[in-house]
C-alpha cells in the first residue's frame, strides 16, 4: 500500500474527541484541518491543543517523533467546510451523538469531496448502516470508534458499513497503525460494537453484585483494578484462558467449561440503573470519590497520566 505520509486529514467537530483525534493524527506527522461550523470554535480548539501538546512535551509524554511546535505547524482551523475539506483523503467526523446531526454532516461533506475520500465517524453507539444511510456512496464509509481518551488509550474499533469495500478497511487500518493507535477490525456491524458489549457485560454484573449486597463499590472496583485489569492490560480474555491451563485452550475448556456455564446461568436480568439501587450506588461512589468538579478533574488528569505511562510500558 502506498505511503499515506504527508496527506491531509480533515477533522469535523472541535470538541473533546475532535481535539483528541487531531492530536493523534498530528503525532503521526499528518497535516490536519480542524473544522467547526461555529465561527471561532476551531481556532479556540487549536489554543487548547497547543496548551496540551506543550504540557505533554514538558512532561516528556508527547507522542510521535515531532516536537510540539512541529506538530502545531501541521494544524489549521476552519469554519468554511469546503476549505477544510480541500485536499483531504480522510475525513474524521466528531460531532455529538445525534443521528440527524451526523446525517447533516455527511450529506454536506459528500457533496464537497471526490469519490476516493474516506468518510469515517467517531460514533460510539450508532450503527454504520444508520450513520451512513444518507450517503450515496457507502462503499467508502467506516466507523473509527476511539476509546476515551484516544491520546492515551490506543484502541480503535474499525466497523464497516455492510457496503464498505475491504480496501477502505485496509487504508483505515494502515492509517491508525501509522499514527500509533491499535486498530481492530470488526467483520460486520453489531450494536455496541465489541468494546462496549464487553464493557457493558462487566458493568452489568458488577452492578448486580453491588445491588444485591454481595460486595461494596470499593471492592468490586478492586476486583478489576487489582485483579482482572492487571492482566487484561497486557493479555485479553481469550489468551488468558489459553495460558491458564497447562494444555492450553483445550485443557481450559475441559477443566472449566461446565463451571463457567453454571455461573453464567446464575447471572440476573439486565439492571435498569435507576431507583433505590442506583441512588445507593451513587451515594457510595460519591463517598469514595467526591463529586465536586475539582476532585473529578484531578482524578481524570491522574487517570490520563497513568494511561500514558502504561501505554509506554506496552510499546
Amino acid at each position: 500500500m502506498a505511503s499515506l505520509k504527508g496527506k491531509i486529514i480533515t477533522v469535523v467537530g472541535s470538541g473533546l474527541i475532535g481535539r483528541s483525534w487531531t492530536m493523534v493524527f498530528l503525532s503521526g506527522g499528518y497535516t490536519v484541518k480542524i473544522y467547526d461550523n461555529e465561527p471561532g470554535q476551531a481556532s479556540r480548539a487549536i489554543t487548547e491543543i497547543r496548551k496540551q501538546l506543550e504540557e505533554l512535551q514538558q512532561a516528556k509524554m508527547l507522542r510521535g517523533n515531532l516536537t510540539a511546535a512541529e506538530q502545531l505547524s501541521l494544524l489549521s482551523s476552519h469554519h468554511d467546510l469546503q476549505q477544510a475539506l480541500e485536499g483531504a483523503f480522510f475525513v474524521q467526523e466528531c460531532v455529538f451523538e445525534d443521528l440527524k446531526a451526523k446525517h447533516t454532516v455527511f450529506h454536506e461533506v459528500e457533496n464537497l469531496v471526490t469519490e476516493s475520500v474516506i468518510l469515517s465517524s467517531s460514533t460510539s453507539c450508532l450503527m454504520p448502516s444508520n450513520v451512513f444511510s444518507c450517503v450515496q456512496n457507502r462503499t467508502r464509509c467506516i466507523i473509527s470508534h476511539p476509546v476515551n481518551p484516544p491520546y492515551y488509550v490506543r484502541l480503535v474499533e474499525l466497523v464497516p458499513h455492510p457496503e464498505t469495500l475491504p480496501a477502505v478497511m485496509d487504508v483505515a487500518y494502515s492509517l491508525m497503525t501509522d499514527v500509533g493507535q491499535a486498530p481492530v477490525r470488526l467483520r460486520k456491524e453489531i450494536d455496541g460494537f465489541a468494546l462496549n458489549r464487553v464493557q457493558y457485560a462487566i458493568i452489568a454484573e458488577s452492578w448486580r453484585l453491588v445491588q444485591d449486597g454481595v460486595i461494596s463499590v470499593k471492592d468490586i472496583d478492586l476486583v478489576m483494578s487489582e485483579g482482572l485489569g492487571m492482566r487484561y492490560a497486557f493479555i485479553g480474555p481469550i489468551e488468558t484462558m489459553h495460558l491458564n491451563a497447562p494444555e492450553g485452550m483445550e485443557g481450559y475448556l475441559q477443566r472449566y467449561s461446565e463451571g463457567m456455564k453454571r455461573v453464567i446461568n446464575t447471572f440476573g436480568s439486565v439492571p435498569d440503573f435507576s431507583g433505590e439501587p442506583a441512588a445507593r450506588i451513587v451515594k457510595e461512589i460519591c463517598e469514595l470519590i467526591p463529586a465536586e468538579q475539582e476532585h473529578l478533574t484531578v482524578r481524570r488528569e491522574r487517570r490520563d497520566q497513568l494511561l500514558m505511562e502504561l501505554a509506554k510500558l506496552k510499546k
